[in-house]
């Protein structure tokens, strides 16, 4: 009878309940708490005080379905890979908790719904920053870069900086220098973070025929770059204190930061089974680095 559920489509029989929360997993959470982790501190910064609350939940409402969307997307276009890789296997649609048109349907609308929500309650520069990210996350990052070239989370990277833009021009409509430091940072953070975890994940990497840069390159020409980011990032960390006019907490924080995972990164180098340990500390690194601003901000 056509009313009946078969077991051959496992979707067929997941409750109401399942299927939100492959939807939800197909935002990626973890990776959206992030990227708003960097957007309110530029927003702080940006205001020079806290800014108004009802902004900051809104730039953040925001943010959130746009991040959601472009993660959503990026499920469909990268299945044939996470199928092959055990990190990622588990994730909806290589488990076949929802199908690519529905995956697909979710990101668009999310995508949709995160350009409305900014320009209608934030303002249209913050609407097009957010759109233009999950753009060029998507077009240029997933279809493009991840599969055809070792610099591809290099230049990739530059979709997840953008959040601090969005948060910055939330606040000024509009961008100055100060906005692109914090873009840098975070743009220079990327390589170090994720080189870390593909050092994890090598194997994974060049079953799935994906070109990162341990498995291209070798692993210690990854860890010498890991190094080598790192330096950049903690400059530019340092920059921010002049540019923003940020004062001795955050200048104190920003050095000790810095050389500790400096320290990690270069203990990485002589054990690269180490990856997992830098990994974690550059999610520690870029969360109290953009506390440090925001608790300098509105202290002094």
């Amino acid at each position: 009878m056509s009313s009946e559920v078969t077991m051959t489509d496992p979707r067929a029989a997941s409750t109401i309940g399942q299927r939100v929360r492959a939807w939800v997993a197909l935002t990626k959470p973890r990776i959206i708490e992030l990227l708003l982790v960097t957007t309110v501190p530029a927003m702080v910064i940006a205001a020079d005080a806290w800014p108004d609350t009802w902004l900051v939940v809104a730039t953040l409402i925001g943010g959130t379905l746009s991040a959601g969307g472009a993660n959503a997307i990026n499920n469909v276009v990268d299945r044939d890979i996470d199928s092959k890789m055990r990190r990622t296997m588990h994730r909806p649609l290589p488990a076949h908790r929802v199908g690519a048109g529905e995956a697909l349907a979710v990101g668009l609308v999310l995508g949709m719904a995160g350009f409305v929500w900014l320009a209608a309650f934030v303002n249209l520069l913050s609407a097009i920053l957010s759109t233009a990210a999950l753009v060029f996350y998507v077009l240029v990052y997933t279809l493009w870069l991840k599969r055809s070239t070792s610099q591809n989370i290099v230049i990739g990277g530059a979709a997840g900086a953008v959040p601090v833009l969005v948060g910055w021009a939330a606040v000024t409509d509009g961008l100055d220098l100060g906005a692109w430091v914090l873009f840098a940072i975070v743009f220079y953070w990327t390589p170090p973070h994720f080189w870390a975890l593909s050092l994890r994940f090598k194997e994974d990497y060049e079953r799935a025929g994906v070109p990162m840069l341990p498995v291209v390159a070798g692993v210690e020409n990854t860890t010498r770059q890991i190094i080598s980011y790192t330096l950049l990032l903690v400059g530019l960390s340092l920059a921010l204190a002049a540019v923003a006019d940020l004062g001795v907490i955050y200048l104190v924080t920003a050095v000790g930061l810095g050389a500790w995972f400096t320290f990690e990164t270069v203990r990485l180098g002589a054990d690269p089974g180490r990856a997992m340990i830098v990994f974690q500390a550059s999610n520690v690194y870029l969360t109290l680095l953009f506390a440090a601003a925001t608790v300098d901000t509105l202290v002094l």
